[in-house]
């Protein structure tokens, strides 16, 4: 039903999710209890592990983190290190909220992040929002495109609370319809629609 976002990482904590700034990791080395650490990414997108000092970690894989740790660790201290690198949180993703909410902004998405949870981290409706019209604003193959979706179907279990990924802009409209149409003029043109939007 949602089409995948950009990059191909529309998918939070797998293989293809490139780690970023502020994002927290858990290293462990197999049977190594003393080097397992969790660190946060700094603003450098470097992380500093016992032993071997500064990593880069912004910008690659777990699967490139693990490999680059495991041969700094192989060169001088262990033989055939097995390393392990979990992301516990995702703080460099993250989901704009604005429109009829109580209080609009930018919000982190720490672990999987739904249309609902973002409108409660935003402070919930106001008092003109209209349930019924709530947009989310994409981009995906390189070109933008939105779905509407009804909250109240949503919390009635009609329709699925759709999963949100780092970059996606909620927008939730007042009841006369007004925040919607300005937000549309200036995210124009959509040259795609999401089978949700009617």
């Amino acid at each position: 039903m949602l089409p995948p976002a950009d990059p191909v990482a529309d998918a939070v904590g797998r293989p293809e999710y490139r780690i970023g700034p502020s994002d927290l990791l858990a290293v462990t080395v197999f049977q190594i209890e003393d080097l397992g650490r969790e660190v946060r990414v700094n603003n450098a997108g470097e992380v500093s592990l016992p032993l071997v000092g500064t990593v880069t970690a912004a910008g690659r894989t777990v699967d490139e983190l693990e490999r680059d740790i495991a041969a700094r660790y192989n060169q001088k201290y262990l033989q055939d290190p097995q390393v392990t690198v979990f992301v516990k949180e995702f703080a460099s993703q993250r989901v704009t909220v604005g429109g009829a909410v109580d209080k609009p902004g930018i919000f982190p998405i720490t672990s999987r992040m739904t249309l609902l949870q973002a409108i409660a981290m935003a402070g919930g409706f106001d008092d003109v929002a209209s349930h019924d019209n709530v947009f989310v604003f994409r981009t995906s193959g390189g070109q933008r495109v939105f779905a509407r979706f009804d909250v109240k179907q949503i919390q009635a279990g009609l329709q699925a609370d759709p999963e949100l990924t780092g970059e996606d802009v909620v927008v939730v409209d007042t009841s006369t319809g007004k925040i919607t149409l300005q937000n549309l003029i200036k995210l124009a043109p959509f040259v795609a629609v999401w089978r949700a939007y009617r």
